[in-house]
Parts: structure tokens; C-alpha cells; sequence
């Protein structure tokens, strides 16, 4: 008999462990999509199953439930990516994610992935590199990143709670003094852990209760405290629409902030996918300024495989890594500045500073250049830069007019 019961309990011990196993392994994450059909002009819809233990997707037209891709496992896409907003690559094709496909997903997600408005104000951008990098560190993904320039009736508007206040004034005339970068963050309850990263909103009060906080490193006082985050999750999706207008929204409000780009003396640079997802573009950046160079606009793209290979046509046929090098600019998010300060050889300058194509021949050659330090091969070498003096203000105006 004894025998028996130690076979029972066996038995459902077995249950219990293996059972959660299976379970997790059916474990389903559906989320609607859609795919901007460079080819037909049209705007296609899906559904999009994930397998988070598999990492595999499968996808349906919504419009006739037919089958467009059998379940395939996607390197490189994880449950982090799977948040409304966000852009994801499936075989090359640029998939926006709309909704949540149901309630249970909305339910699995929304705790896990939580956006919030933060801003680096004028007195902040001369720290950029370093804020990025904190940002970086403190666990946030930035899902969308533009450097614009208030004036002081766009700065009245975002700050209009503020209307009336004995500060009001003065407010808006520092928020019009300077460019700003408008970033939407991305993690879990994100506007508490992000308004908790700044700190007080006086500096000197932080430099004393939260020390390590951004605006205790990189503040100076109570309105000149480098970086604005959203109190509130309202608050958040209000000020997010000021500076990221949905696309269809019509003719440009007379509040939309406008980009800072120049146009003038100028070369590009890109921060390629995997360095961002490596976190390395607060190091960058810091490079980049430390080395001399003004950075004159900043704007995060998703490039699909079409626009790569239109960006990188001078090289196709010249280089031996191209395909390899249109993927990895197809992967994921870019983030795409406009550089400046070298006078008319700017993009000579810039590029020495950047180093050789291949990162393993940069260290040898150029061992503080940023291919040398961030780089892994040839095709994810981190940064892209123009070559050539004539292409500068040609691979600007790209990022900066055309894809704006």
C-alpha cells in the first residue's frame, strides 16, 4: 500500500513541475499590427501571435483571417519589444504595433512595459551624452527621441498648467532659449521610476536627499534642472502627442515644435541598431561632444529594407559586407545626427574620428576612434558616417527632410 501512495505522490509531483512547463510553453501574446506597403502604396493589417518561450511569431490578415506567416521562430525579438507603439522587424518588414489582440496580452503587458514624456531641457543638452547614458542604466528603452526648438508661444502651450504663476515668465522664456530633446520612455511603471531617476525638482534640494539623481549631477537650480518628466501617466500621453502628433493628424498645429537641424557645414552620423540596443549611445554622444563636434539634430528612425538599400546605394557592389549591412540598418531603431563644428572639412574630420570600416582594423590603427571602442565587425560597426565631402549634406537632408 505504501508503495502505491509513494507512486500517487510521485505522480503529482510530477504534475506540478512539468505541468507550468507545458502551460508556458502554449503561452500566447497576440497584438495587432500594421505594415506600410512601399509597393502598393497601402496600409496592411495583421494579427501577430508571439510565443515568448519560443520566440517565434505567426501572423493573419485581418481583414480575411488568412494565414501570412506560419509560426517562425524571429531572432532578435524578445517579450520587451512587445509593447503599442513600438516598430518590430519581421523578415525585413517593418511591423507598427497598434493594439493589444486581447485582454489577456493587455493584462500580461501593460505592468511589464509602461511609457512616460521626458524632455532634456536647454541647460541639460551640454550633458546630453551622460543623461543618456543614466538613462540607460536606470532600465529605460527610449522609444522615440527628436531635438526641436520651442519658441516661446509652443513653451507657453506645453507649460500652460503653469499660466498665471509667478514663474510662468520666466519659464517659458528659458524653454525657448535652447534646443531640447523630447524622448518617450519605455519600462515598467515607468513615469514613477523616471520622475524617482531626476529627483527633486529643485537641484540643490537633490544635490542633498537624492545625490545620484540626474538633476543633483546636472542641474543648477529649480528651473535650470536639465530634464522635465511627466507626473502622471495622463500627463504623460498629453505631452507625448505635443512633440509626437500621431502622422495622420492633418496639417502641422502652430504649436508642433519644428527640428534644429542646419543644413549647413554639416555631415551625418547613424547609430546603428544593435549599438543602441547595446546602450551605448549616451557613450557616443559624449565622444562625439568631447571630441569637438556640436551635434545639430537628433531624430530616432525605423528603417525598413527598402529605405536601407536607398541609403546605401553608393555602396552596393563597392563594399563586400553590403547585405549584411542594409539588414543590420533594417533591424531595429536608428538614431540618426546631424554633426557639426568642423568648419568646411567636416566631414573629413568626423569621419577620422569615427575610424576604419572594420572595427578589428580600427583598433589596431585608430585604438580611441568610436568604430575602435564600439564596434564589433564590419557590418556592426555601431556608426555609420559619410565618406564622401559631396554626399554630407545629401545623407542630412535624408534623415532630417525626406524621411521627416
Amino acid at each position: 500500500m505504501s508503495q502505491i501512495k509513494a507512486y500517487i505522490l510521485f505522480l503529482l509531483y510530477a504534475f506540478l513541475i512539468v505541468f507550468p512547463k507545458v502551460e508556458k510553453m502554449d503561452e500566447k501574446l497576440c497584438f495587432y499590427v500594421d505594415w506600410e506597403d512601399s509597393v502598393s502604396g497601402l496600409t496592411r493589417k495583421f494579427t501577430l501571435n508571439f510565443y515568448p518561450s519560443e520566440k517565434s511569431v505567426e501572423m493573419y490578415e485581418s481583414r480575411n483571417k488568412k494565414m501570412f506567416l506560419r509560426k517562425t521562430v524571429i531572432d532578435g525579438l524578445y517579450q520587451k519589444d512587445f509593447y503599442v507603439g513600438n516598430t518590430i522587424n519581421v523578415f525585413s518588414r517593418m511591423l507598427k504595433i497598434t493594439e493589444f489582440g486581447d485582454q489577456v496580452t493587455q493584462n500580461q503587458c501593460v505592468p511589464e512595459r509602461q511609457s512616460t514624456f521626458a524632455m532634456v531641457k536647454p541647460d541639460g543638452m551640454s550633458q546630453l551624452g551622460l543623461i543618456l547614458t543614466a538613462v540607460h542604466e536606470a532600465g529605460f528603452v527610449v522609444a522615440r527621441a527628436k531635438m526641436t526648438q520651442l519658441n516661446e508661444l509652443q513653451a507657453g502651450q506645453f507649460y500652460n498648467e503653469h499660466r498665471g504663476r509667478s514663474f510662468y515668465p520666466e519659464l517659458v522664456s528659458y524653454m525657448a532659449s535652447g534646443p531640447v530633446l523630447a524622448m518617450e520612455l519605455i519600462r515598467s511603471d515607468a513615469v514613477y521610476h523616471w520622475r524617482l531617476t531626476l529627483g527633486p525638482t529643485d537641484s540643490n534640494e537633490a544635490r542633498t536627499v537624492a545625490p545620484d539623481s540626474i538633476r543633483a549631477k546636472f542641474g543648477r537650480d529649480k528651473t535650470n534642472n536639465a530634464c522635465h518628466g511627466s507626473d502622471s501617466q495622463a500627463s504623460a500621453d498629453r505631452e507625448l502627442a505635443f512633440f509626437f502628433p500621431p502622422t495622420h493628424s492633418g496639417k502641422e498645429s502652430p504649436y508642433y515644435p519644428v527640428p534644429t537641424s542646419t543644413f549647413h557645414n554639416s555631415t551625418c552620423c547613424v547609430i546603428k541598431p544593435h549599438a543602441l540596443a547595446d546602450g551605448v549611445a549616451g557613450q557616443i554622444i559624449e565622444d562625439i561632444v568631447q571630441a569637438g563636434f556640436s551635434i545639430t539634430g537628433l531624430h530616432t528612425f525605423h528603417l525598413d529594407y527598402g529605405n536601407a538599400e536607398e541609403f546605401y546605394e553608393i555602396y552596393r557592389g563597392i563594399v563586400e559586407d553590403y547585405t549584411p549591412m542594409v539588414k543590420q540598418l533594417s533591424s531595429g531603431q536608428v538614431m540618426a545626427l546631424e554633426i557639426s563644428g568642423g568648419g568646411d572639412q567636416i566631414v573629413s574630420t568626423f569621419r577620422q574620428l569615427v575610424g576604419p570600416a572594420d572595427p578589428e582594423l580600427a583598433r589596431k590603427l585608430r585604438p580611441k576612434s568610436l568604430r575602435a571602442k564600439f564596434g564589433k565587425t564590419t557590418a556592426l560597426n555601431a556608426i555609420h558616417c559619410t565618406d564622401l565631402p559631396e554626399d554630407g549634406l545629401l545623407e542630412v537632408e535624408y534623415f532630417f527632410k525626406i524621411l521627416q
